[in-house]
């Protein structure tokens, strides 16, 4: 029987990203033969996919690939901030985006089943996705994508890793990039008031209404007037105006010049937008939030029983 060293088993941990005790058990049965090792490893790691396929996503990054005439933009998602940095990850993120420019895929399903192969995984995507998830010990996701191939003109904004944004448009491509940032801060949810859909309306005329009885039923309570239900509507209905000024892009203040908005400084430059794209990392996910106080009392509680 080979001795297994530290050197060896850290090794074996730098190749796989294993845990240690893991890759000293794979040294173990495979005598030392850190090729054998690995591949034991790779086995036995496989496995752990399925266990990691039900734990919640909600870090990542998103990732963009433009050429001349076709754009994609990706949302890949993880357990932790940390395996963001890892680098099998990104490079499993910016393959993926590549693909999905360059051969369409219908859904996430159709893209996993592309050719593609990595650290020793394949010959799908999705093997590789799977394979990496044994690897690092997190799951991860291929959440969302889409391509551009419209005819326009494309313009993209990557803030940091965790937001991307696409603008299809004509004309200046410096306005149109100054757009793309625009819409990284300030998160539009739609080009122009009318755009705005219907349900995120019907919520804000909701809010402005609840807030208008709450007003009257503290008048009342005071002893003070009433307004009068055609001054009541109408606050409702201003209430309602501003706030889709608020969330329509052209409306929106220009964020490198407050005093123009940006659908006056797409028009001093004798550009259009045609549409945007906006990917924030999580958007919508609810995160697990961990109570570590808790935690510690089960813990407690637990040992006790034993006892």
């Amino acid at each position: 029987m080979a001795a297994i060293t530290a050197s060896m088993v850290a090794e074996l941990r730098g190749k796989t990203d294993a845990p240690m005790m893991e890759c000293k058990r794979a040294l173990t049965e495979a005598d030392g033969d850190m090729a054998k090792a690995e591949e034991l490893l790779r086995v036995k790691l496989g496995s752990k996919a399925g266990k990691a396929a039900g734990r919640i996503t909600a870090e990542g990054v998103v990732v963009t690939s433009m050429t001349a005439d076709v754009g994609a933009l990706l949302e890949v998602n993880c357990e932790t901030d940390f395996v963001t940095k890892n680098d099998s990850f990104l490079a499993l993120a910016n393959a993926a985006v590549e693909l999905v420019a360059k051969h369409n895929p219908a859904d996430v399903a159709a893209l996993g089943a592309l050719p593609y192969a990595q650290d020793g995984f394949g010959p799908t995507l999705e093997d590789v996705r799977k394979g990496l998830i044994g690897k690092i010990g997190e799951n991860m996701s291929f959440r969302r994508f889409k391509r551009f191939a419209t005819g326009a003109k494309l313009a993209s904004y990557l803030h940091g890793t965790r937001i991307g944004v696409v603008v299809e448009f004509e004309g200046d491509a410096t306005a149109a990039k100054d757009v793309a940032m625009h819409v990284a801060a300030m998160k539009p949810v739609a080009l122009s008031s009318n755009d705005v859909p219907a349900e995120l309306v019907a919520r804000e005329r909701s809010v402005a209404a609840a807030k208008a009885a709450e007003d009257a039923a503290v008048a009342t309570a005071a002893g003070k007037p009433v307004q009068s239900a055609e001054i009541v509507a109408k606050r409702i209905e201003g209430g309602v105006q501003k706030y889709l000024k608020e969330v329509s892009l052209f409306n929106q203040s220009f964020v490198k010049n407050d005093k123009q908005t940006v659908e006056q400084m797409l028009k001093a430059a004798s550009t259009t937008v045609k549409a945007f794209t906006l990917y924030v990392v999580g958007e919508g996910i609810e995160k697990k939030v961990d109570d570590f106080a808790a935690e510690v009392a089960a813990q407690v509680a637990a040992a006790q029983q034993a006892a």
